[in-house]
């Protein structure tokens, strides 16, 4: 049976599996801000999260980034981490604008083969984008936390997120 989430009220159809706690982190190849591949394996041993959205230039995509990049400053022992399928310029210029500390909080685009978004069971495979979503993992590599949003529109929870993220 297909996984869905809706999109201003609208199903969309995600590709992928459904993470759960418990499983593995799994790798995927995505690229940094100045279009270089970077492994999710190269991460292995370290406490993140995976902050994932359909595009940083839409208000909740931007207010979810610009809220976690402000809680990475509490959460000294977690890396942050935003993905979505823009293009590494177009992240780089939010976080110009924004005024995002790249060394503190990255963005990882999945433009260029998708691998995050069928890895993680967060792409929605008719427009090419991904699903809102948020994936806490530990240093042992174990997810801890899953949020698949199921509006697109809407917020994850915060509170569920950053609670997990400090029993690391």
């Amino acid at each position: 049976m297909a996984r869905t989430v809706t999109m201003k009220g609208n199903p969309v159809t995600l590709a992928g599996p459904e993470l759960k706690v418990g499983d593995k982190a799994p790798d995927a190849t995505l690229r940094k801000n100045l279009g270089t591949d970077f492994s999710l394996s190269e991460l292995n041993g370290k406490n993140r999260i995976y902050s994932v959205v359909p595009s940083l230039d839409t208000p909740v995509c931007a207010v979810q980034t610009k809220r976690f990049n402000e809680e990475a400053a509490n959460l000294p022992n977690v890396s942050f981490y935003t993905i979505s399928c823009d293009l590494p310029v177009a992240m780089a210029r939010f976080c110009g604008a924004e005024g995002i500390d790249a060394e503190k909080f990255q963005v990882l685009s999945d433009y260029k083969d998708v691998s995050f978004g069928n890895t993680y069971g967060t792409l929605i495979s008719d427009m090419r984008i991904l699903c809102r979503a948020v994936f806490v993992i530990g240093a042992d590599d174990i997810i801890k936390h899953v949020e698949y949003v199921a509006e697109v529109a809407e917020h994850p929870n915060y509170d569920a997120i950053l609670a997990c993220a400090k029993g690391l």
